[in-house]
């Protein structure tokens, strides 16, 4: 069982892993042992709620499918358990990531101080420039 918050969670049935060797190097080791874990997951056929499932859907992630098939790929440990555990947690992150929601902004102006300001700095800069200017003698 995968706890995703107090109310949610998915269980282990509906999360596909399997074992497959990992990329680069690592000498004969990684040759031999299927240390990666591939992690696919299948957002429409879960149980998860309708609303985590459509801001899932909704999220431009590469590791999303247009089929809402989520594949993660877990390889930057040496061990099987450590990559499975890493790739899970790729995928609760992945999940809480799409079911933040972001707060709307409000439009604002600056204050007429502010803009007073701001035009003072500019005539400011302006003069210290013109004195750079060639000295008439």
């Amino acid at each position: 069982m995968l706890v995703i918050s107090q109310r949610v969670s998915i269980p282990e049935h509906e999360i596909e892993l399997s074992a497959i060797r990992a990329q680069g190097a690592g000498g004969q080791n990684v040759n031999k042992v299927s240390s990666a874990i591939h992690l696919r997951f299948d957002i429409p056929r879960s149980s998860l709620p309708e609303f985590y499932k459509q801001r899932l859907m909704a999220l431009r992630d590469q590791r999303i499918s247009k089929e809402g098939v989520v594949v993660i790929k877990a390889q930057q440990f040496r061990t099987q358990e450590q990559n499975r555990e890493d790739a899970l947690q790729r995928l609760a992150a992945l999940i809480r990531k799409a079911t933040v929601v972001q707060k709307a902004r409000k439009a604002t102006k600056p204050s007429k101080s502010a803009r007073a300001k701001r035009m003072d700095k500019k005539t400011q800069r302006g003069r210290i420039k013109n004195l750079r200017g060639k000295v008439d003698i």
